[in-house]
């Protein structure tokens, strides 16, 4: 399952990272956590929930056209809660 899950992550990330056909497996954070600073710039930060408790948290950088990973984990994340 979670091989699947894995590979639609990679491609949702890869082809649509700001746009969710499934709000509740992806959408941008909130509060204090909505935003990131990479490299200077500060871009908008987003989730992906690849199973019931992996995530992916990740910045798309339109102006670069890249995705930034910069959070992966196989459980809930503990700053969510």
């Amino acid at each position: 399952m979670a091989q699947a899950n894995t590979w639609e992550a990679w491609v949702v990330l890869t082809e649509r990272p700001m746009r969710p056909e499934n709000p509740s497996r992806q959408h941008r954070l909130r509060g204090r956590l909505g935003d990131r600073q990479i490299g200077g710039r500060v871009l908008a930060q987003w989730q992906y929930e690849v199973t019931s408790g992996g995530r992916i948290w990740y910045c798309p950088d339109e102006q670069r056209r890249v995705v930034w990973v910069v959070a992966a984990t196989p459980s809930h994340p503990k700053a969510t809660d």
